[in-house]
């Protein structure tokens, strides 16, 4: 890997903040990198509150959506609430959903299924949504381009208020109200916020109209938590307000849906643990089966119900993972094979791959060839492709040059997907192979990791490691923060661990002569290195780690350089 330094801040800012909050240079470092450079700043960061959440009537649209949905109830009308088959779209169908089904009883919700029907609104859905008498459809984490579809509704005398956060085009769909603040004409002070954080400041419009305070949707605020980890969003502004709450919401009182995921990890979830342990399963249920699957889990009120679709969701995680383990190995031997044909792209296919996983497998692929990655399904009489990417590469624009070669595609620059057809399979991948060795730059093709300070053992201390973990959750833009040390020395102790002995167990020291253990997972290649007495330089995070009762710190090595 290339090691790279994240710029360090001024000394005069560093100083400042050292001097208003009384932290060590180190910790004063990490949070000015953070934007984190008054006291007022350092104090909303340290301890979030829910009253610091913007009022949600400063969205554009807000005040038609509460109308609509106020006059719905009043009226009882029948509403539909629309959601994606992600996490982000099964947990916002999940809260808006369980919140109005307390105050109008005939409402329903309706996920798109993954293959028959695709991402977003679906003229299949708008359909079902006549078929059930419904007169108001709430949109959420989709609909933002949903033009032709919400016309089409609005043929059938169907309202919709969509509630999304994706870039728009340049028409907006003829709603009742778009909710989305990252559409040109709105305000709203935070931009970042998730599908289902878009639906909690729905939900706060309205208890807002009521009269009632925002704590009095705390029952909710963990699918908004969920929603956040899973999607990727920065953890930020009311984002890290939200998931804040909702990680003690979690922790505290978890709905029962996913209470048999908490009990095996048997300790406090953080954000690492909704992205790899909640996240896939909730995900699973979309792309094996049907995204109600996950629904259903999260609006259960009874154990026993709660058990079974647990299990049910378990075995299609089970699926998923074989489905995901045996496709990256197929996928591995055909690149292998291949070697010749590609040297800066991956562009694999095979009939009987699942459309499901492709996305995983081609994220996977890239952790052992790191190059851009398409990854091919059948779909119909066509191949649906998923696309991965390494930093720096927009793979948007790499479709965009080879469009000639496909019927549709769409993304950002480090994921998107495709549609071609079969014949074209081997054209495309000669042209974004092309397309791809033209653009890619010598260090694009090696990975890179980023630290964010250079420190000695002697400064990592229970006290360092308390400040450290009161800046969580961690996330996107408040990352884990990542040490380097240079010139360690083994200490005596080192050894390679593990059932296949693949793992490196480090007992070191640096000039400061402060002695830490360290786990290096893989790693186990290094140890005669190690044991010469060489000196060699790690880049880590620092973990607690709990043996035989006795709690200690340890170094998380993540790349080491002798």
């Amino acid at each position: 890997m290339h090691w790279h330094s994240k710029p360090l801040p001024e000394a005069d800012k560093i100083k400042a903040l050292q001097l208003a909050i009384g932290v060590s240079f180190e910790i004063a470092s990490l949070l000015v990198q953070r934007g984190i450079d008054d006291y007022e700043s350092a104090k909303n960061f340290f301890r979030p509150e829910l009253k610091d959440l913007h009022d949600p009537f400063l969205m554009l649209g807000m005040t038609a959506a509460v109308n609509r949905i106020k006059t719905a109830i009043d009226k009882h009308e029948k509403i539909m609430v629309y959601g994606d088959y992600d996490v982000d779209g099964t947990t916002s169908v999940s809260l808006v959903y369980s919140y109005l089904f307390k105050q109008l009883p005939d409402v329903i919700y309706y996920i798109p299924d993954r293959y028959d029907e695709g991402y977003g609104i679906s003229i299949k859905g708008i359909d079902k949504a006549k078929e059930q008498n419904v007169s108001l459809i709430i949109a959420l984490d989709c609909g933002i381009k949903a033009v032709d579809q919400v016309a089409y509704a609005k043929s059938l005398m169907i309202d919709f208020i969509i509630c999304d956060h994706h870039l728009p085009g340049d028409q907006l769909p003829e709603a009742i109200a778009v909710l989305d603040p990252k559409q040109p004409a709105c305000s709203y002070p935070y931009k970042e916020l998730c599908g289902c954080g878009i639906g909690f400041k729905l939900l706060q419009a309205l208890e807002k109209e009521k009269g009632k305070p925002v704590e009095s949707l705390l029952p909710y605020i963990d699918l908004v938590a969920m929603a956040i980890a899973a999607d990727i969003v920065p953890i930020t502004g009311e984002n890290r307000i939200l998931i804040f709450y909702g990680l003690i919401q979690i922790n505290e009182n978890p709905r029962i849906g996913i209470l048999s995921f908490i009990n095996t990890l048997k300790k406090k979830l953080t954000v690492s643990d909704l992205v790899f342990v909640i996240a896939p399963r909730i995900n699973g249920a979309g792309r094996i089966k049907h995204g109600s699957f996950a629904v259903e889990l999260l609006l259960t009120e009874e154990e026993d119900q709660a058990l079974a679709r647990g299990r049910a969701i378990e075995l299609i995680n089970s699926e998923r993972r074989e489905l995901d383990k045996k496709i990256t190995q197929q996928a591995l031997d055909q690149i292998k094979q291949n070697e010749e044909e590609t040297c800066f792209s991956s562009v694999v296919f095979q009939p009987d791959w699942h459309k499901g996983v492709i996305g995983i497998v081609a994220s996977r692929l890239i952790e052992v060839y790191y190059r851009p990655t398409v990854v091919f399904a059948a779909s119909g009489d066509c191949l649906a492709g998923s696309v991965r990417s390494v930093k720096g590469v927009d793979v948007y624009e790499v479709l965009e040059a080879c469009k000639e070669h496909i019927i549709q595609f769409g993304g950002h620059m480090y994921a998107a997907g495709l549609t071609i057809k079969p014949e074209a399979l081997s054209s495309f991948k000669k042209a974004f192979e092309s397309e791809v060795e033209r653009i890619i730059t010598p260090d694009q093709r090696i990975p890179s990791i980023q630290y964010d300070l250079e420190i000695s053992l002697d400064k990592i201390t229970p006290k360092f490691f308390k400040t450290i973990s009161q800046m969580r959750p961690f996330g996107p833009r408040n990352m884990q923060p990542v040490f380097l040390t240079k010139n360690c020395k083994d200490n005596g102790k080192t050894s390679v661990v593990g059932n296949d002995q693949s793992h490196l167990r480090l007992d070191i020291k640096d000039a400061s002569e402060k002695n830490i253990f360290g786990i290096g997972f893989g790693m186990a290649n290094h140890i005669s290195k190690i044991k010469s007495q060489k000196p060699f330089d790690l880049i880590y995070t620092i973990e607690e780690n709990e043996f035989r009762g006795l709690v200690s710190l340890q170094l998380k090595v993540k790349d080491l350089r002798v």
